[in-house]
């Protein structure tokens, strides 16, 4: 039998599927919460949907307390390429404990991930919510109809730039990420340079800053702006069903 590999290709010892899980990806732990909420038995501070779940609480998706984690004895703990530190992935399995790291750095990629996790992880058939995303975000990509930039944090100002989930989300939808070409994968920035980009739109999600109609949008004396939601941009759970209609109404 072949062994189990993560997104990054390191063996994941796991030896029956995987019915204890701490998720440190709130994408993930959505996910799990509604396909297979008896697994799943601790997540972060950050892991917010769905609003009524009820699990342990680990801190942070930046600095998780690898105790409480290890209390828990999880089969397998669910980590993030972007979201969770390296050095943190590591310790615990210097403890002995199975980490399943995700690379989701595109829709598509996100999509094949979540599959392979359902699948392989924890022996579970592919949930409707995912079916209905790859039909809905496998449709051929449009022509593109406006550009936008998209804040995702204010002082100082840091943008999404190439190589991004969320740029490929834009992409997908018919927009155009004037700072798609960029060296960096979330730059910082001005207020000056992201309004010479002239983009048709600037987007602030409230999440990770909280940009909300008070804060963010007085700071463009020239630029569209439009509030979103960060999970609709940004998570690659349930919500990419929703992100697909509502975010498409910003086209």
């Amino acid at each position: 039998m072949s062994p189990l590999l993560d997104d990054l290709d390191h063996e994941v010892p796991l030896p029956r599927p995987a019915r204890r899980v701490v998720s440190l990806v709130p994408s993930l732990t959505e996910a799990l919460a509604t396909s297979a909420p008896g697994v799943l038995v601790g997540a972060t501070d950050w892991c917010t949907h769905p609003a009524d779940l009820d699990v342990a609480r680990v801190r942070g998706t930046k600095n998780p307390n690898l105790d409480a984690i290890a209390k828990l004895e999880p089969d397998l703990v669910i980590a993030n390429k972007e979201e969770n530190r390296e050095l943190d992935v590591r310790r615990l399995r210097e403890r002995g404990i199975a980490v399943w790291v995700t690379v989701t750095e595109s829709v598509p990629q996100a999509l094949d991930s979540m599959e392979r996790l359902f699948a392989e992880a924890l022996a579970l058939d592919v949930p409707d919510w995912l079916v209905e995303a790859r039909r809905l975000w496998g449709r051929e990509v449009p022509e593109a109809v406006a550009t936008a930039a998209v804040a995702i944090w204010r002082d100082p100002w840091m943008v999404v730039g190439s190589h991004t989930f969320t740029g490929d989300v834009m992409r997908r939808l018919g927009l155009v990420n004037v700072y798609d070409d960029h060296a960096d994968r979330y730059p910082s920035v001005t207020v000056a340079d992201i309004e010479g980009r002239t983009p048709d739109l600037v987007l602030l999600p409230d999440e990770p800053y909280v940009f909300t109609a008070d804060d963010g949008p007085e700071a463009f004396a020239d630029a569209t702006t439009r509030l979103v939601s960060g999970r609709l941009l940004t998570w690659y759970g349930p919500s990419l069903v929703e992100a697909h209609t509502e975010l498409g109404r910003l086209c």
